[in-house]
């Protein structure tokens, strides 16, 4: 599993041990929902805070 986290347009770099726990983390809450198959090939995340 591979993972990018970008703040702002800034890569953050992850160590393969950190990619792991966040790829975890998304992978089982995305597969707990109903209409989601476990053969899914990507994921996209955006995150904005409220100003």
């Amino acid at each position: 599993m591979k993972i990018k986290l970008l703040v702002d347009g800034r890569k953050i770099p992850m160590n393969e041990f950190v990619q792991k726990i966040v790829g975890n983390v998304i992978k089982a809450m995305v597969e707990t929902l109903h209409t989601i198959n476990s053969d899914w090939k990507e994921v996209s995340i955006h995150i904005e805070q409220d100003e």
